[in-house]
C-alpha cells in the first residue's frame, strides 16, 4: 500500500522542485543514478518513448517519486512510535 502523501509534503516539494525546475531535474537523475538506478532508466525510457516533451514526463516522475518517498519515510517515522 502507497503511504498518504500529505499537504505539506506537496507544498514542501513542489516548493523545492518549482524553484528552479533544471537543476532541480538534473539533481534527481544524479539522485536516482545511486539511489535506484532501474527507476531511473525506466523514467528516461518512458520519457523518449512518447509524443511528449521528455523533460516535462521526468519532471512528472522524479517528482512522482520524491513523493512517495518523502510519505513512506515520515510514515515509517509515525510507525515507529
Amino acid at each position: 500500500m502507497l503511504p498518504v502523501i500529505t499537504e505539506e509534503i506537496s507544498a514542501e516539494i513542489f516548493t523545492e522542485v518549482f524553484k528552479d525546475v533544471p537543476v532541480w531535474r538534473k539533481k534527481m537523475i544524479h539522485y536516482l543514478k545511486e539511489e535506484n538506478p532501474e527507476i531511473n532508466t525506466a523514467i528516461i525510457e518512458a520519457a523518449n518513448k512518447t509524443d511528449l516533451d521528455p523533460k516535462a514526463v521526468a519532471l512528472g516522475a522524479y517528482m512522482t517519486y520524491l513523493l512517495i518517498e518523502r510519505a513512506t519515510k515520515e510514515q515509517d517515522i509515525f510507525s515507529e512510535d
